[in-house]
């Protein structure tokens, strides 16, 4: 008789928003929404019905629910399922379809051959190279707009020397710039976050404008026959390695250091030192990368050897560094 209960509804269905359900979707609902739903006609009929002599029980009864409402709580905190960082429900939904999950990258690593790890390892020096120059520009944008903006509109001067002052100053940011990417250690240890990158770049921008200024004052200096100022070096010790000492130059890399040097202005052989300084550290950093990959591959081989498990490849490569071990002795 529904239309009896819409014309004589008690207070308590009207309360509840979920009385036109149908029983399996109210129970569904019930059971998946995150929000458990308990309508206020249930709680006052079961207020009502309770017995006057269960109220003289209710200190035993609360006293006996302190441990047993703890006990619950470090349970389901130990209970909850957790789930890993892809997942777009971090509330603990769809736990147990993450159980075998696995980063791409870690099986990946696991796959990948020794040569593949010696080729990532290369492969990650030459594109810091690349990165450096993006760096670079990105720190000389305006200089580049301004080039562009010449070459596309210029002036009658301007077209007559082919906007030779916006190319030299844009080619003098880019230079400098990647000078002191190099010098400050811009990624020179795979281990750097983003952020620390980030530091970097903002930290030689900064310098390269305090190069500009300190020019410009030396600059009217010069011209109003003041005494030179002196300034402190831009670059005294890598921001990046302040606690690691650099690497002992070998002879060659000391003439070669002279050589380069000798072909730089006076004013930027400190930077210029650095930024080769900079390159030797990330050479030296990632030969140590490819000796630590041979060191694993040959406990490898051994650890194959010993189980009996020794490949073709593993004896061939045996044979050759029984060979130079023989050499060197």
């Amino acid at each position: 008789m529904g239309w009896w209960d819409s014309l004589w509804s008690s207070s308590a269905s009207a309360d509840d928003p979920l009385r036109k359900l149908d029983p399996k979707l109210r129970e569904f609902l019930e059971k998946e929404s995150p929000v458990k739903y308990s309508s206020g006609g249930g709680g006052s009929s079961s207020s009502s019905s309770t017995p006057q002599p269960n109220t003289s029980q209710k200190p035993t009864e609360s006293t006996s629910l302190i441990p047993k409402t703890s006990a619950t709580s470090e349970s389901s905190s130990s209970d909850k399922p957790v789930v890993p960082a892809e997942s777009q429900f971090q509330d603990g939904r769809y736990a147990h379809l993450w159980k075998s999950y696995r980063p791409l990258a870690e099986i990946e690593a696991e796959t990948k051959s020794d040569h593949e790890k010696l080729m990532d390892v290369l492969e990650g020096y030459k594109e810091r190279k690349a990165q450096i120059g993006r760096a670079a520009l990105e720190n000389c944008a305006l200089e580049q707009v301004d080039w562009r903006s010449c070459m596309s509109n210029p002036s009658w001067s301007e077209r007559m020397t082919m906007c030779r002052d916006q190319v030299r100053k844009f080619e003098k940011c880019y230079m400098t710039q990647t000078r002191l990417l190099k010098a400050l250690g811009y990624l020179q240890s795979f281990d750097q976050s983003p952020e620390v990158e980030e530091d970097i770049q903002m930290h030689a921008d900064t310098l390269y404008h305090r190069m500009l200024k300190q020019e410009a004052e030396i600059a009217a200096a010069k011209k109003e026959g003041r005494p030179i100022p002196k300034f402190a070096p831009l670059i005294t010790r890598p921001k990046a390695n302040a606690a690691t000492p650099d690497p002992e130059l070998t002879p060659e890399q000391q003439e070669m250091l002279k050589a380069k040097l000798e072909k730089v202005a006076e004013e930027d052989r400190a930077a210029e030192e650095e930024a080769i300084r900079g390159e030797i550290r990330a050479k030296a950093e990632v030969a140590s990368k490819v000796q630590n990959l041979w060191r694993q591959q040959e406990l490898d081989r051994q650890m194959r050897k010993e189980k009996g498990e020794e490949t073709m490849w593993d004896k061939i490569a045996g044979v050759f560094n029984g060979g130079g071990s023989q050499e060197k002795k």
